[in-house]
């Protein structure tokens, strides 16, 4: 069988399988698994670019992500007028102070002759910059927090469309990664991993506990949409009368309608990188980033640039993840950053990619729909599969019980057989790179 051939009949599997939760379960549950595939399509996207393109192994992704979630918040809501008047300016100068020092320790050390003298001036500068900076960070971010901390106690974003975030998004994790990649992509691979998985880490402890920026632990609820809220279609007139004709409630047509509206927006961005990602790997450039990828000392004897090579990829796949991000929060309406967990957000997009097929775009693609549906339906069916299995045991059995109570498990399992599987028949993915 050819591997078009192979491909088209594991997406019409995949496709058969959404169609059926919508036939067995409910149309809401089968696009809500549309939206997250789609989403997490684009996630794998990015990662192929790095690791199927360049090899680079980044395992920061969670990190990329929610920073596209922060970009949604800092865009789309309104600014708090009352915390901008109680410390935003002293907060931006602040940080401008931060920086300030971290770009004049960057010139010491490049303009100070190397010995004592350096570090010297380097310590002198960093530790004067610190000092300065909390002096004026610790009064601005209490004075901003103190601001009606039950709803608000932040800064707020610009006020602009949401669908402006995505971009925006796709900026802030660039830059990030440009950021890491300047330092971490020397390294050997192991090392990138470490120092990527670390910055994430860092990125999520930040959002996590710096109320002023993103209201830490308390969430920011209320995120404006591109899609009309469903009250909202609940109570217009021709809507009502549309969904009726059709034999369906408002309450459920409205939200298949706002589903729906989210699954063309994201099928438009997801269709737009794929085709940018195909024209990449076919290009020259792309040719010379699977060189690298394959013998980085032959590319170098070539004449090529190593390190300026796999920070542009870098910074592309990173983009792109946090693109996905934006987009995932944007579906949500809410930014939590206590949600972002490796096993979401760097395993699972990790075991999409290696499944589906690494170094080939449409096998990334397959393998975050594939496995998303997996992730999200192996619980509940785990579940009856379990009651049928028990059901000869008396209830109240030990037994019984600790194997009812294990269905949650039934993920993580499934995720490692489905591994597993395809590691020993198809180590290439099930699209293996052409």
């Amino acid at each position: 069988m050819s591997q078009t051939m192979r491909g088209t009949l594991l997406f019409l599997l995949v496709a058969g399988l959404i169609l059926a939760t919508g036939f067995l379960q409910s149309w809401n549950s089968a696009l809500l698994i549309l939206n997250m595939g789609l989403i997490s399509a684009i996630m794998a996207l990015g990662v192929n670019l790095q690791w199927g393109f360049a090899g680079l192994f980044n395992v920061g992704i969670m990190g990329f992500v929610a920073l596209g979630g922060l970009a949604v918040v800092l865009t789309s809501m309104p600014p708090v007028g009352a915390a901008w008047a109680a410390g935003g300016a002293r907060m931006l100068l602040a940080l401008a102070v931060g920086a300030g020092a971290i770009v004049a320790a960057i010139f010491a050390w490049k303009s100070v002759t190397p010995g004592r003298k350096r570090a010297l001036v380097m310590t002198a500068v960093l530790v004067v910059g610190y000092i300065v900076y909390r002096q004026l960070f610790d009064p601005a971010r209490a004075a901003i927090e103190a601001v009606n901390p039950t709803l608000e106690g932040y800064l707020g974003g610009a006020g602009l469309p949401v669908v402006f975030s995505w971009p925006v998004g796709m900026a802030l994790a660039a830059g990030a990664a440009w950021l890491i990649g300047k330092t971490a992509l020397g390294l050997r691979s192991d090392y990138l991993a470490i120092a990527t998985l670390g910055i994430s880490e860092i990125i999520i402890a930040v959002m996590k506990n710096e109320d002023w920026l993103s209201r830490g632990v308390k969430n920011v609820n209320g995120l404006p949409r591109p899609m009309p809220y469903e009250v909202d279609l609940q109570n217009d007139p021709g809507f009502v009368e549309a969904a009726t004709g059709y034999g369906l409630d408002p309450v459920t047509a409205s939200t298949l309608y706002v589903k729906a509206g989210y699954s063309l927006y994201f099928t438009v961005v997801l269709i737009l990188l794929l085709v940018l990602a195909q024209l990449a790997l076919r290009s020259p450039w792309g040719r010379m980033m699977r060189a690298i990828r394959d013998n980085e000392v032959a590319a170098a004897a070539m004449g090529k640039n190593i390190k300026k090579r796999h920070l542009q990829i870098f910074v592309l796949g990173s983009a792109v993840c946090g693109l996905a991000g934006a987009m995932m929060t944007t579906l949500d309406g809410q930014l939590t950053p206590a949600t972002y967990q490796p096993l979401r957000y760097t395993f699972l997009i990790w075991v999409m990619v290696i499944i589906g097929g690494s170094g080939n775009n449409f096998g990334a693609v397959l393998g975050g729909f594939l496995v998303w549906f997996l992730w999200v339906q192996v619980e509940p069916l785990g579940q009856v599969f379990l009651q049928v299995v028990t059901s000869p045991l008396t209830d109240g059995s030990p037994l019984k019980e600790h194997l009812l109570d294990g269905a949650a498990y039934m993920r993580l399992l499934t995720m490692g057989l489905l591994l597993l599987v395809v590691l020993r028949f198809s180590p290439r993915g099930l699209l293996p790179e052409r």
